[in-house]
Order: C-alpha cells, then structure tokens, then sequence
C-alpha cells in the first residue's frame, strides 16, 4: 500500500521520467528520500549526456551527493530497477524501493528482497503507458538501454 509521501515523490519520478522522454531520452526517473524529505531526483540520462552507465536511479543518487547513510532512505523508481541500479542499491543499503511499473520490464525485485530491501510496486498507469510509449516508439534506443539486440 502506498503512503502519501510514496504517491508524491513517485509522482515526481514519473515526471522525470516524461522529461527525460521530451528530451528524446529513455523515460525513466527517480527520487531519493528519507521519510518526508526530500533529497534528489533524476532522470535516465544516457542519449542526453552520452553517458552509458547514467540511468535514472544513477543520475539520482549522483545528485545527492555522498550521503553518510542511506538508512531509513526510500529510492523512487518509475520502472523496475536494472541489475547495475540494484546492485547499486544493496551496496548503498538502501532499505526500501518504491518501483511505479515492472509490466514493461521485469527488473530484479527478487534479488532486491532476497538481499533485504523492501520493494513496493505500485503499478502506476502513467509509468506503464509513458514506457510502452517509448518502446513502440524508439525500440531501437530501448534496446540499446537494456543491452539487448532488437530481434
């Protein structure tokens, strides 16, 4: 069940995630908090910076800064995390995602619960509908993204 600071700060990361889609990127945001505060977000970032590791998640937690402790931190999502943003995940301790789709692609919630964290998922129509846009869109630069071929 989503809290009220869930439904806002993955708000925020879907509209992230719909800039970064405007810009001609791949549509996926994320914010970083601790509780009711807020501390960074960001958004997927590889076509604009051409930078092949700056996913959305990547792109947050650079922006906020180093952090002494990521306890009782929730990190954002607009889709379910790749196996570079959950490894990077456990290796921060980050205790709790909150994850807006995974109907587009199935990321690593059971890697993340095996190794601790809570992971929410909240199934937001406008997460879904924004990536299933994109890939039909641009499955060429979603391949890229995912490091897989195009069939």
């Amino acid at each position: 069940m989503l809290e009220d600071n869930d439904k806002k700060y993955l708000r925020i990361a879907y509209e992230e995630a719909l800039a970064g889609f405007n810009e001609g990127g791949c549509p996926i945001g994320s914010v970083l908090a601790k509780g009711d505060q807020f501390v960074a977000k960001g958004r997927n970032q590889r076509v604009q910076k051409g930078d092949p590791i700056a996913h959305g998640e990547m792109d947050c937690l650079r922006k906020a800064g180093r952090q002494s402790s990521y306890k009782n931190m929730t990190l954002y999502t607009s889709l379910s995390p790749c196996m570079m943003c959950s490894g990077t995940i456990i290796q921060f301790g980050i205790e709790r995602v909150v994850v807006g789709e995974n109907k587009n692609f199935g990321g690593n919630e059971d890697f993340l619960r095996d190794r601790g964290v809570e992971v929410i998922l909240a199934d937001d129509r406008d997460c879904i509908e924004l990536m299933e846009r994109f890939i039909a869109e641009k499955p060429e630069l979603w391949a890229e993204d995912i490091a897989e071929d195009l069939p």
